[in-house]
């Protein structure tokens, strides 16, 4: 063979190899790997959607339209009852309550909950050839910079952020809109130095006193980020890339600040007329994405991170005939299904059937294993421990014997639930969370058993307690949950480490 000849094809067979490589990372199970968008709400209940809840009076027609074109899970459940830690679960796929975080949501100035060595959805991602990008509310905390005396310097670097975590690109503030401080952080530097501390108290929003940027309007956080997200999925289409875009909201948490284009709008309260607003913005965002031309091939989620809050005026809004945990017992906080149990909806035309319901319990942390299968990446021993692909399910494909194990509940004081097909298990007396009875009320009642049996197919509301009559399903499930915590795991795989205390106080049981 001459010996320029052979040179040439070895050359050629390198360029083709490396070629290979590189198109691989853009190839998923369904061809070319769609683009991922993922708006997370704050704090909607899943009875304010009314794909979900016909009855209900909060008018919410996109995210119907959204349904009807994509799947529907009637079951869908955040790993917290709570922000900060079902956030957490969401980027990891790993139970919240496996990181130092047992129990409660982080301040506008804690430590950092992600440990830039773990895998997150958007590290994996960006490995696999994709352009990642997060807009809006962290609440998992970064570093801002601090002076040689050890006091917070806002015009220093902000290490620890989310471009640490994976992101690209990263645009939002540190917590939720009533936790200081109210600033801008874009790809780890802050947009403009605070110069005023402001406070609020009027009918449409509270919020704590602390440091305020200019460039920070509470009123317009919301529609900032939409506009923001929007702006980015246009960008990202010309490309012709794969794209995931982390959209979590600050709405409608408090402070309940609907625009002024939509107060009085619901005809109930201003919690109503802020649902309304996230609706015609996710409207606006469906609406960018098909215009793109990309809408064919883009897996769009839209979920919460846990019930309705109590500041809504959940009483109000009743008095109205509008529940907003439907016909679910409890509300954000809560070991109960109204605290976790959320709307959860998924469109991607090319490959879920549209008008698809999907009655299979799945868990907000499932998104790391299905981000993974839609690439053919492999997760390691020490990545998404407690995540499960879903895209079996979003392929319509049916999952005898359930599609996960079981799912562990987690409320805001630190208390365990396990579910189990119809039956969950609550290892605490009361909600661990905000409604009756309360921690606190629990331990003023007499003759009140340690622990809650629930059948939710005979009984979704969660009002007979089952434990007496069935020790034998309490026990069954008692060790499956000691077994995943003990393991550091609730999937297949080598066990794994959790962190922080070796002893929680509300793992009584195990003692």
């Amino acid at each position: 063979m001459n010996f320029n000849f052979a040179r040439l094809l070895i050359s050629a067979l390198v360029i083709s190899f490396f070629s290979c490589q590189n198109t691989s990372k853009e190839v998923g199970r369904h061809g070319t790997a769609p683009n991922i968008i993922y708006v997370l709400a704050d704090d909607m209940g899943i009875g304010d959607v009314q794909a979900y809840n016909p009855e209900g009076k909060i008018k919410t027609p996109y995210l119907d339209q959204m349904a009807a074109n994509g799947m529907r899970f009637t079951d869908a459940h955040t790993s917290s009852a709570v922000c900060t830690p079902t956030r957490y679960g969401i980027l990891t796929g790993r139970y919240n309550w496996r990181s130092r975080l047992k129990n409660g949501v982080l301040g506008g100035y804690s430590e950092p909950l992600i440990d830039t060595a773990r895998t997150t959805v958007a590290s994996m991602l960006s490995d696999q050839g994709y352009h990642t990008a997060f807009i809006g509310k962290w609440h998992l905390s970064w570093n801002w910079g601090k002076d040689e005396a050890g006091k917070v310097d806002f015009s220093l670097p902000v290490t620890h952020n989310p471009n640490d975590k994976g992101f690209d690109y990263a645009y939002g503030h540190v917590a939720s809109l009533d936790i200081p401080p109210y600033i801008y952080v874009e790809n780890g530097k802050v947009t403009a130095v605070p110069t005023d501390s402001t406070e609020s108290k009027d009918k449409y929003g509270w919020w704590r006193k602390g440091a305020t940027s200019p460039d920070f309007d509470h009123l317009d956080v919301t529609p900032n980020f939409f506009r923001r997200g929007i702006a980015y999925v246009q960008e990202r289409a010309k490309t012709g890339k794969p794209f995931f875009l982390y959209l979590p909201l600050p709405s409608p948490h408090t402070p309940i600040l609907p625009s002024e284009a939509w107060q009085g709008k619901s005809g109930l309260n201003p919690y109503g007329d802020f649902v309304m607003m996230v609706d015609d913005y996710m409207g606006k965002l469906l609406a960018a994405v098909k215009e793109a031309g990309i809408e064919d091939n883009t897996l769009i989620i839209f979920t919460s991170d846990n019930g309705c809050s109590p500041a809504a005026k959940i009483d109000e809004l009743i008095a109205e005939g509008h529940y907003p945990s439907g016909t679910y017992r409890g509300h954000k906080a809560d070991i109960y299904e109204g605290g976790h149990r959320v709307p959860f909806i998924v469109k991607w035309p090319k490959v879920i059937q549209a008008g698809s319901v999907n009655d299979q319990t799945i868990c907000t942390t499932d998104l790391m294993a299905t981000c993974a299968d839609l690439v053919n990446y492999t997760l390691k021993d020490n990545e998404g421990e407690d995540s499960y692909s879903m895209l079996p399910l979003l392929e319509g494909k049916e999952q005898k014997g359930g599609f996960r194990e079981a799912t562990v509940h987690h409320s805001i004081n630190g208390s365990f639930a396990i579910r189990q097909g119809d039956w969950k298990l609550a290892m605490t007396a009361g909600s661990g969370g905000w409604s009756y009875p309360t921690p606190k009320e629990v331990e003023t009642m007499d003759s009140i058993p340690p622990v809650q049996l629930f059948n939710l197919k005979d009984d979704p509301s969660e009002r007979t307690n089952l434990q007496a009559e069935h020790p034998e399903k309490v026990a069954e499930l008692q060790a499956l949950l000691t077994k995943y915590i003990e393991d550091g795991r609730s999937t297949p795989g080598a066990p794994q480490s959790n962190e922080g205390e070796k002893v929680w106080k509300q793992l009584w049981w195990m003692k």
